[in-house]
């Protein structure tokens, strides 16, 4: 047993196992990666720069323990750079023990991406959904392997708007309404995945950070640097917000969870809407169309 983030207690000698981050340079991610880190797994660590990607390797090399660490860039927005991102990892392993889908990021301003898609849907639903789809056939065949994916008490006033996923006809509140309703597609994601990964040996769960002290949000001019400077006083460390996550994909403890949303390490208590599995049901269809994943599953 190695010891990990302070708060997660011991967590389990990984050397040799697979562990891909995304979202993995900044913030919660990046107090992840210095979390798994000393297991002695082999970190594969994505990111939008190069330049943070490799900063980020450099401080994990120095950390006592760390394994072999391989560095991604990759565009989550662009589904094309997901596959490609995907492809490599394809065939540079052959296996892979932990997914962490964790980028993730809330948009004031609408832009549809290239793929046609509200960015704060295309980077924070059908990323998580497309990348796991993808890498589906190596987390299968990885004996007990993970899957954990960032969501957020944002869920509970979320809703799924059905008929204008992309807010093109509703408001959305300087893009709170599309982040609360993308979390809340993370949890019903993951309710679904779960389900569909019955009689293998792969966990799906999803988890609550916190509200972080991050640079999430700092990308939104003026008005989101306020709103993150002046809640500093109730906000808790990157290193706080990414416990859950550690202890999910280091700790043998946590194999008992499946299907699940976790805080502070322990089943939380979800929105009624997040409960609906003819919702995560209707979501997985979509999710395969607008992803072009239906041969997949």
């Amino acid at each position: 047993m190695v010891k990990g983030l302070k708060g997660t207690s011991t967590i389990s000698d990984m050397n040799g196992k697979v562990v891909l981050l995304t979202g993995s340079t900044r913030g919660i991610g990046r107090m992840a990666a210095h979390g798994i880190a000393p297991t002695g797994a082999t970190m594969i660590v994505v990111g939008r720069s190069q330049e943070r990607v490799d900063n980020l390797i450099s401080e994990m090399k120095a950390i006592e323990g760390c394994g072999p660490v391989h560095g991604e860039v990759c565009d989550l927005l662009v589904q094309a750079e997901i596959h490609a991102l995907a492809d490599r990892i394809k065939k540079q392993f052959d296996r892979l023990d932990v997914l962490i889908n964790n980028a993730g990021a809330i948009f004031t301003k609408k832009i549809t991406t290239v793929d046609g898609f509200e960015r704060t849907w295309a980077l924070n639903h059908n990323a998580y959904f497309l990348l796991t789809s993808l890498l589906k056939d190596q987390l299968v065949a990885t004996p007990e392997s993970r899957v954990i994916s960032t969501a957020s008490e944002a869920h509970r006033p979320g809703k799924m708007g059905w008929h204008d996923l992309q807010f093109e006809k509703r408001g959305n509140r300087n893009g709170w309404s599309s982040y609360c309703q993308s979390k809340l597609a993370n949890v019903l994601f993951t309710k679904e995945l779960a389900k569909r990964l019955e009689g293998t040996s792969v966990t799906a769960n999803c988890i609550h950070p916190g509200f972080v002290n991050t640079g999430f949000s700092r990308n939104n001019g003026i008005i989101g640097r306020f709103l993150m400077t002046v809640s500093w006083p109730v906000q808790r460390s990157p290193t706080k917000g990414a416990e859950t996550i550690v202890w999910l994909a280091t700790s043998d403890a946590a194999r008992q969870h499946n299907g699940e949303y976790l805080f502070n390490c322990k089943p939380g208590k979800l929105a009624k809407a997040a409960k609906n599995m003819d919702d995560a049901t209707r979501l997985w269809a979509l999710s395969e169309e607008m992803t072009n994943m239906s041969d997949i599953w």
